[in-house]
């Protein structure tokens, strides 16, 4: 008989901790002793709500309403505005469906939207308001999706994004790249994953193993906006990726009163090199409803930028870029 201490000692799989992520802005609050912001939650909570895990949550300051970690979670009522120039589908994802769940915005790429789960609900997120319910690649085990990429040999570099792509389980994802296998045309994959910042855990055997075992050079695009977010947990997540074989890089958005100073992203930049990721690029925020509090303005995006090169070696500067509609391309900004 296994002693009842020992099975309390197992560490948690990613799955239970997704399961167990704050979703309740009230407790969040009480969480870290902020119970007196309740009035300044959003009212319009419902269609994009709360969650975030409790170890990304374990990050943040008690008692720190300005908590940079915290600001990028926590539904304020400034989402409820309704603000000039900020739009539901901001960067023209639904011009670029090709199929259901599958955007081809840029020549020789096709973008899978794999799915609409997220373990964290970003608040600047630019799909906070897509229609996942009718555009998700994996109805019909993938068939519809895999056949666009098959009959256009133009497309080298499948995007598996999302939601998160590694909100899938891992067999879920080998069934999608087995079908692409069969393109005889694919050269490169590239997942974009918040997960190894907010959910390390997530990197697990199995998925290493799966890694490991495609057929191209894989790229996987993480996204951390702050340094405190990188962690010991998230380092070791990091080093099983690269273990796995696997090309690795980072996005962050340029974001009001969390990462607009060039102090805090000179040392994301030189924490995601220790951690063995390069910064890759800086966005511009994206013009999503709900999300105008975050914007920083053109001029003092550049300024920032420009003060980066000044301090760091060219390849810890990520490229500062706004996505903008229709264009066929990242537009550089700095």
């Amino acid at each position: 008989m296994i002693p009842t201490t020992s099975l309390s000692l197992q560490p948690k799989g990613w799955q239970q901790l997704w399961r167990e992520a704050v979703t309740d802005p009230a407790e969040l609050l009480a969480m870290l002793g902020l119970a007196h912001l309740a009035p300044t939650l959003a009212l319009g909570g419902l269609t994009f709500p709360l969650r975030v895990p409790r170890g990304y949550v374990a990050k943040m300051r008690p008692g720190d309403a300005r908590d940079p970690l915290l600001r990028q979670v926590l539904p304020l009522d400034d989402e409820d505005r309704i603000v000039p120039g900020f739009n539901l589908d901001a960067v023209g994802d639904l011009a670029a469906r090709e199929a259901p769940g599958v955007l081809h915005k840029y020549q020789g790429r096709a973008l899978l939207i794999t799915t609409g789960s997220c373990a964290i609900h970003c608040r600047y997120c630019f799909r906070r308001h897509f229609p996942y319910g009718e555009e998700l690649a994996a109805r019909e085990h993938w068939r519809a999706a895999v056949a666009v990429v098959a009959a256009d040999t133009s497309i080298h570099e499948v995007l598996l994004s999302g939601g998160d792509p590694w909100s899938l389980t891992t067999p879920k994802l080998r069934e999608l790249t087995d079908q692409l296998r069969t393109v005889p045309h694919l050269k490169r994959l590239r997942i974009h994953t918040r997960l190894p910042i907010v959910l390390p855990e997530r990197v697990d055997a199995d998925l290493s193993d799966w890694l490991r075992g495609l057929p191209w050079p894989v790229a996987v695009v993480v996204h951390a906006n702050h340094p405190r977010e990188i962690d010991a947990a998230v380092v070791a997540s990091l080093d099983r990726l690269r273990a796995a074989g696997v090309h690795l890089l980072n996005q962050s958005v340029l974001l009001a009163g969390v990462n607009d100073d060039d102090d805090v992203l000179t040392e994301l930049s030189e924490a995601l090199f220790t951690a063995g990721v390069l910064p890759y690029y800086l966005h511009l925020l994206d013009r999503v409803q709900g999300a105008a509090h975050f914007e920083v303005d053109d001029a003092r995006g550049k300024n920032l930028h420009a003060r980066l090169r000044q301090r760091l070696p060219g390849y810890l500067v990520p490229r500062l870029v706004r996505e903008i509609a229709g264009e066929q391309s990242k537009t550089p900004a700095g």
